[in-house]
């Protein structure tokens, strides 16, 4: 995907009515601690929407994302960089802004980063993923190696007490929860569905396969067992969709870093 795409699906997505509702929950967070002297580290810029948003309300913003963004402001510094391996010093910034961006994070690596986070940050840190995130429901099939990926590459699912234990160094200063989902399957559906060559699967996605890192593209043809499968597979879910209760779509929880106090001898 050419990144002039993918700009502007971003725009088109933030644009949803969803997004909306995700974005106007972190705006008042941020508003809240907005510092015109801190300086903040925004991971996983892309695009670069909320370092401007940032920018605006504090000293400096550090964007940062596995290739360097291109973001134009003049209080906005681009680098590269991972975030298992955060190349800043202890402490270094009052506010650390990391949203979309656990969730794709390999499940091996998942401490490193949020270790990492905790230890950059000398204030707060402000985290947002998806919630309860059934990451078996749209899998998709990698058409050169033949392995099931999450979908949107998300490999990883979240919930208030999981977060809080990658965390537990830091103290939940807030936390809040927006929109609503019914996304969910089942074991059996999932099951079948990858047989079916998993033909509802995110294949819109950005993200390439975990495995062999090929573009991730939808299946060209399909045999009429394939078929089969994908409509047992709809009707098991359609079943249990009617017993499935909604959750929460999203989770923001604003973490604070407690300062020791020093004390005289």
């Amino acid at each position: 995907m050419k990144k002039r795409d993918l700009i502007v699906n971003l725009s088109q997505y933030r644009q949803s009515d969803s997004e909306q509702r995700r974005t106007k929950d972190l705006l008042c967070t941020i508003d809240n601690l907005a510092n015109a002297d801190h300086e903040v580290l925004d991971i996983g810029a892309r695009d670069g929407y909320f370092s401007k948003v940032l920018a605006d309300r504090f000293k400096r913003v550090v964007a940062l994302d596995l290739e360097k963004p291109e973001i134009a402001h003049e209080k906005v510094t681009c680098v590269s960089g991972d975030v298992t391996t955060l190349e800043f010093e202890d402490e270094q910034f009052e506010l650390v802004f990391c949203c979309e961006v656990l969730e794709h994070i390999p499940p091996n690596l998942l401490k490193d980063a949020c270790s990492e986070l905790s230890r950059v940050c000398k204030g707060n840190l402000l985290i947002g993923v998806p919630y309860k995130q059934d990451i078996r429901l749209r899998r998709t099939t990698c058409q050169s190696c033949g392995q099931k990926n999450p979908p949107w590459g998300h490999v990883n699912s979240f919930d208030e007490n999981r977060l809080t234990d990658l965390f537990s160094s830091l103290s939940v200063s807030a936390m809040s929860f927006v929109g609503v989902s019914d996304g969910s399957t089942n074991a059996i559906s999932a099951f079948l569905m990858d047989l079916a060559g998993n033909p509802y699967g995110t294949y819109q996605q950005e993200e390439v396969c975990v495995y062999c890192g090929s573009q991730i593209e939808g299946p060209l043809v399909r045999t009429v067992l394939q078929k089969v499968f994908t409509k047992v597979a709809t009707l098991v879910w359609r079943v249990q969709k009617r017993f499935s209760k909604k959750h929460r779509n999203w989770i923001h929880i604003l973490f604070r870093k407690e300062q020791l106090m020093k004390t005289a001898d």
